[in-house]
Parts: structure tokens; C-alpha cells; sequence
């Protein structure tokens, strides 16, 4: 290799991984060859996830949706083309991608994309993407589980009283839902259901939202995910509420975490949160609900039954088994994904079965049932062997400090002091279990 060129590589590497640019290059088999940290951040995705696949067995849209694959077909370049679609984190995104050939001496050896995330600038208030081409109301959401079932009470009185709405839960949980389903129980009935995408600490967000508000008259006003604004904006944000509060609009927000830790950490202003907090509901983790998951499935095959004539009838019980014991870290958005997954795959089959699940979900199921532990597991018999130490006791604070989050429902402030440790402390050893 060329020594200058040598020497460039790292400049190449380093400029690639800060450019404010999602930059995906395959071969032209389609493969990965550059995924940058941006565009792992917009399709939410890792380097784990992309690593030797075909971009095809990646992502959910047909052969000539794909502006990488026509630009690997014809040669040619696509430019400025914007695309709405669900990541895998489950959350709407909006891009416009510029689509290049890759020739080596006249030779096309593949294509890259290059990726603007115009979500912020062109969704700071919009009509959230229909998801099931029907409104989201409460009866319509699955609620099996107790906790869900109490949930789905409590939205309801929030619908009746008209007030400041709370939503808190982790991302994927369905605050989203619960929110329209607020708004669709409402009577009488608000005009529209509008969003506030809240990813974002751009201070044009709040202007935008500031001078939209004018204008906006007995609506409900999602503001999603309101810790991931800037504290200044939070500030800001308040401000435009207050001053709206003798019109005839219903607000929701929504939190992915527990506001006293959100307090805590200076990611959430106190005062922001009071005026949310009249009417707060927390949605549980999928993996505390665990009722729900297979009806949800049930629910989910209906409906896609209805509108593309999907077969799935019954679920094998290996299935059902690794649907169960899976902890589901992205939640309800991380098992409807998967399901889009699945079907779109789908013919004429009538029996989900595991070898009908995705790789990569497989490769997950099979790496969590090698890691979860059990307390039997920790007994010391004469058929078993010995650990070294070290590991022994690695294994046993992991699995110990999993059961206190388990108790507190994630709540890390309460299971930090149930152990006798700080919050920090705790932090510190979660996130030394996951390196």
C-alpha cells in the first residue's frame, strides 16, 4: 500500500467516525464495509449487528426500495432522496441520503450512502406514522397482565379528569400508545393528536414549538421523552406551557426513567416535573409483564391477518419458550420489530417456528439463556466444578444486584440503598457487568 496513503488511514478513520453524517459503504455483494458511530445512532444498529451481513438481511424494505443496492445495479448515483421509516430502537426517523458509486481503476467495487437525520428539523411537531393504519385506543391495546390492566384503568380517569399527563418508562414500553390512547378516550373529543419530539436539544425545537402553539387549539400534545431536553430547554418548554394554561389543550410527557433519578442527575427540571406530575403512570418493563407478551403476539398476527392475509395461526412452543425467558431490552417496540421481521417473510406457513426467527434475535436468545443465572447455580456440589474465585464471586454480584434491581422495578436510587451503597457506586458496578 502507498506509504502516504498509510499515513492518511487514521485521519480517514478519525473523520469518518465524528462527521455529523451517517456513512454506510458495502461491497458489492452488499456487505458492510464502513458504518459509521452516526449512522449507528440513526438506524439503531451496532458494528455487531452489521458485521458480515448482507444489507438486505438487515433491514425491512424490498430490493428497489434500497438506494444502496440501485446504486450497486445501475452505477449511477441517487441523490436527495428522503426516507421516513421505524429503526430498530423503534423510533421514526426521517433522512435524506446521497447514494455514490464506489470504481476502483474504472471498476465498481461498491457503494456508499451518505445519511442527513432531519428528524429534529422536519418533525419538531408532527403526526406520528400510524403504525396499525387504525387509531390507538385504550380497549385496543393488549392488557392482560395486572399491572397493564391498571395502567389502562388509570389512563382512563386521566382521560376523564383532562389534566397534565406523566408517562415513565423505559424506551419501547408504549408510552406513545397509552398517550394516543389518552387522546382517543377523550370526551369530548380533542381535534388532533400532535407530537413533540423531544430528541433533541436544538434550540430552534422549543421556537418552532413556541410559535406552532399560536396556532394549535384544542389539541393533545404529546411532548415525548421531555429528559432528553437540554435543562435550559426544559426551562423553556415550562415557560410556553404556563403560559398556554388557559387554552383548551391537553398535554402529555413522557420520561424513560425515574423522575427522582432523572432530579437527581440534573437531567430532568424540578419544576418541569411538577407540572406533569398531577397525573403520573409508570408502564413496567415488558420483562415484569410477561402475560402480555403472547397475547400481544396473538393480537399482533390478527391484525396483520386482517390486512395482509397473514396464515399465522399457533406458535410452536420453542418459540414460545425463547419469547418468555428473553428479557426484552427494547421492549414492546423491540418484540413488534422482530414481528415485522418475521413477517415480512411470511408465505403460506401457519405455525410460527424457531427456525423461522431471525438470526440474529436466535444469536440473542442463545447468548442470554448462557448468561442468566439462578441461585442453584451458585451452591457448591461434588458433581459440579470449581470456579476460580475471581469468577465465582463476578458471577454471584452480578446475579445479586440483578435481583435488587428485579425488586425495585429498575428503580436504581432504591436498590442502591436496599444493598447499603450509593447510587453512583451501584452505577459504577452495573456498567463494569456490561463491559
Amino acid at each position: 500500500m502507498d506509504v502516504k496513503l498509510v499515513k492518511l488511514l487514521p485521519f480517514y478513520k478519525f473523520a469518518t467516525e465524528q462527521v455529523a453524517v451517517g456513512i454506510h459503504a458495502v461491497d458489492t455483494t452488499g456487505r458492510t464495509v464502513i458504518y459509521n458511530e452516526k449512522m449507528k445512532e440513526i438506524e439503531g444498529l451496532n458494528s455487531v449487528d452489521v458485521e458480515d451481513r448482507s444489507i438486505l438481511e438487515l433491514f425491512q424494505f424490498e430490493q428497489q426500495d434500497s438506494t444502496l443496492l440501485k446504486v450497486l445495479h445501475s452505477g449511477e448515483p441517487v441523490l436527495r432522496v428522503k426516507q421516513t421509516y421505524w429503526n430498530r430502537n423503534g423510533q421514526e426517523i426521517t433522512t435524506i441520503n446521497d447514494t455514490y458509486p464506489v470504481l476502483e481503476e474504472g471498476k465498481l467495487i461498491g457503494a456508499v450512502e451518505f445519511s442527513r437525520d432531519i428528524t429534529a428539523l422536519e418533525r419538531l411537531i408532527y403526526q406520528p406514522l400510524k403504525r396499525y393504519n387504525e387509531p390507538i385506543t385504550l380497549s385496543s391495546i393488549t392488557a392482560v397482565s395486572l399491572s397493564m390492566r391498571e395502567i389502562v384503568e388509570r389512563s382512563l380517569k386521566a382521560a376523564h379528569v383532562r389534566m397534565p399527563v406523566l408517562l415513565i418508562g423505559e424506551a419501547g414500553t408504549g408510552k406513545d400508545l397509552i398517550a394516543e390512547g389518552i387522546h382517543n378516550q377523550l370526551s369530548p373529543a380533542n381535534n388532533q393528536f400532535i407530537s413533540l419530539f423531544c430528541h433533541s436539544s436544538d434550540k430552534h425545537l422549543i421556537n418552532k414549538f413556541k410559535k406552532e402553539l399560536e396556532h394549535i387549539t384544542n389539541c393533545t400534545i404529546f411532548c415525548e421523552r421531555i429528559d432528553l431536553l437540554s435543562l435550559e430547554l426544559q426551562n423553556q418548554l415550562l415557560q410556553i406551557l404556563n403560559s398556554n394554561k388557559n387554552g383548551d389543550n391537553l398535554f402529555i410527557a413522557s420520561i424513560g426513567q425515574d423522575p427522582v433519578d432523572l432530579i437527581a442527575t440534573n437531567k430532568l427540571s424540578k419544576e418541569l416535573y411538577y407540572y406533569f406530575a398531577t397525573v403520573a403512570i409508570t408502564l413496567p418493563p415488558l420483562r415484569n409483564r410477561t402475560d402480555d407478551i403472547l397475547p400481544f403476539t396473538h393480537d399482533y398476527f390478527n391484525r396483520y391477518l386482517n390486512r395482509y392475509g397473514s396464515t399465522i395461526n399457533e406458535i410452536e412452543e420453542e418459540v414460545i419458550q425463547a419469547f418468555l425467558t428473553y428479557e426484552w431490552p427494547g421492549n414492546l417496540k423491540e418484540l413488534e420489530l422482530l414481528l415485522d421481521e418475521i413477517s415480512s417473510m411470511i408465505t403460506t406457513e401457519q405455525v410460527l417456528k424457531f427456525d423461522m426467527l431471525p438470526l440474529h434475535f436466535k444469536l440473542k436468545v442463545q447468548d442470554f439463556n448462557e448468561t442468566a443465572k439462578k441461585a442453584e447455580d451458585f451452591v457448591v456440589t461434588s458433581e459440579k466444578d470449581m470456579l476460580p474465585l475471581d469468577e465465582y464471586l463476578r458471577e454471584a454480584e452480578t446475579y445479586y444486584l440483578q435481583k435488587a434491581l428485579d425488586k425495585f422495578d429498575g428503580n436504581i436510587t432504591k436498590a442502591a440503598e436496599a444493598l447499603g451503597m450509593s447510587r453512583q457506586n451501584l452505577q459504577y458496578r452495573l456498567r463494569k457487568m456490561k463491559k
